[in-house]
């Protein structure tokens, strides 16, 4: 599209200097305009708009592997288009104690899982040096990213957050580190601080518990001890908090031996010590995020399944009690981080839609599990060629995600980058002609004059806001004089 320009401002055109600093996008330049904060049971931007968290997980960092599995079959930067593209706003990434543990050494574990033939651009990288490719590339792609320390050795899960290898403290600096090491890239938004702390109480094994003490196994007290850690370094994080496997019931205490004397449910199921005890940061209130995980009959059988089942008896019976009256009574924001299933025509797949149906209508976050294929109990979004989409499965799933009323489109976090080719951003309109677009920096929907004078303030004083993405005329990544005289000649027609 030719823009015209009238005489005078060609006039003030050839006046102005030309000759201005190259300014080159980073991390440490980012305008930080994309971290979210809570209020109540939703979440909000840092312009005060509501937004909705619909992700879903990549996993193989946390394994012997150490990196992302399925890069043996297709490309990093087409596996992350699968997940832009279907709709998904942030990549929840397993992590492990023992690999982060290696990188805050000064030791970076080479992943044994890359094909070079497909991947070229990852060989000879190491297992750190991948994770940061991933995160730059989620970047472009207008997808978040959520951390997930997911195991505490790479082989297998435990109860708690410590073992005889790793201590708490281990677990803590690990977390210290990864904050440190990611705080100016507003990609990153979240911490999911340990997956699925569990443990049997009746049973008196190590159990993850949830009171008041300040026991090293209570991990309510764990959680705000991290999670104050973690935002005394970056205070603009989420800190999702997933819950326990077992908490007593009225009248008893995690002394009783008696199975009859607990609420049990999945591992990380169980939030109804929030009542109780509600996880309290005080010096980062608006940060917690409550994240329960939650599962089919294909996966494990429940009481709640075993007489039948419907939407409504899964309500009243599992998931209203162990963590949906926190967002009912407006306690704090919720976030599934796993569901997800095997499409088997029969109960795990009703299963699924029940809870799809309910994530829908209450507008719930989630992250969803999972990407890969080779989650044995559950499968994946992707085939074994990590190419192909099972469009059934994805059919539903795909209500569950953010989407404009009108069109339907999927709505990314980034202010400025749309998610993936399919969807828009915050505040954003996909509908625009991106030749519009292109130039149009100031944000009042034309292209002129005045996006030439914002252009050559920033320029010369980058701390001025601009539309980055618009004011890279020529998509170099970088924004100097060369944008400038490009936008010049397009002015001129």
């Amino acid at each position: 599209m030719k823009i015209k320009a009238n005489c005078v401002a060609m006039v003030m055109i050839m006046l102005i200097a030309l000759i201005t600093p190259t300014i080159v996008f980073a991390a440490e330049s980012d305008s930080k305009d994309d971290y979210l904060h809570t209020d109540g049971s939703k979440i909000f931007d840092s312009s005060g708009n509501e937004v909705r968290l619909a992700g879903i997980a990549w996993f193989g960092n946390e394994t012997p592997n150490c990196s992302y599995h399925g890069l043996w079959a297709n490309t990093l930067d087409d596996i992350l288009d699968k997940v832009a593209d279907n709709g998904f706003n942030t990549l929840r990434v397993p992590l492990s104690v023992q690999l982060v543990n290696e990188w805050r050494q000064g030791k970076y574990p080479m992943p044994d899982s890359i094909n070079d033939s497909i991947n070229p651009d990852l060989k000879n990288k190491n297992s750190l040096e991948i994770l940061d490719k991933s995160i730059v590339t989620c970047k472009k792609k207008g997808i978040k990213v959520m951390l997930d320390m997911h195991r505490v050795i790479n082989e297998s899960q435990s109860n708690t957050w410590y073992t005889d290898k790793y201590s708490a403290v281990d677990y803590e600096e690990c977390w210290k580190w990864l904050a440190n090491y990611y705080k100016n890239d507003d990609t990153v938004i979240a911490m999911d601080i340990f997956n699925e702390p569990h443990g049997k109480a009746y049973r008196q094994e190590q159990c993850a518990k949830w009171d008041g003490s300040t026991d090293i196994d209570n991990w309510k007290y764990e959680a705000e001890k991290v999670g104050k850690e973690i935002l005394d370094i970056n205070p603009n994080l989420l800190i999702m908090v997933e819950g326990v496997e077992t908490y007593p019931k009225e009248g008893f205490d995690y002394s009783t031996k008696n199975i009859n004397d607990y609420y049990g449910t999945w591992w990380g199921g169980n939030l109804r010590g929030v009542k109780d005890y509600p996880v309290n940061i005080e010096s980062h209130p608006n940060q917690v995020v409550y994240s329960p995980h939650d599962y089919g009959p294909g996966v494990s059988m429940q009481p709640w399944f075993e007489n039948g089942f419907t939407k409504d008896s899964l309500l009243k019976e599992a998931w209203e009690p162990n963590w949906f009256y926190i967002q009912e009574k407006n306690l704090a924001p919720l976030l599934i981080g796993e569901w997800g299933g095997k499409m088997d025509g029969s109960d795990n797949q009703k299963w699924m839609q029940a809870l799809a149906d309910l994530i829908k209508e209450k507008n719930i976050n989630h992250t969803f599990w999972c990407l890969n294929p080779n989650s044995g109990d559950t499968g994946g979004i992707l085939g074994y060629d990590f190419k192909t989409v099972d469009n059934v499965k994805m059919a539903l799933v795909k209500p569950t995600l953010w989407q404009e009323k009108e069109s339907g489109k999927c709505i990314g976090l980034d202010h400025k980058v749309n998610l993936g080719k399919n969807g828009t951003h915050v505040g954003g309109n996909s509908e625009v002609d991106p030749a519009i677009n292109k130039g149009e920096i100031n944000g009042d929907g034309k292209v002129d004059i005045s996006d030439y004078i914002v252009l050559q303030k920033y320029i010369m004083e980058p701390s001025n806001k601009i539309n980055i993405k618009n004011a890279d005329i020529n998509q170099d990544g970088r924004i100097n004089t060369s944008d400038l005289f490009n936008l010049k000649k397009s002015l001129l027609g």
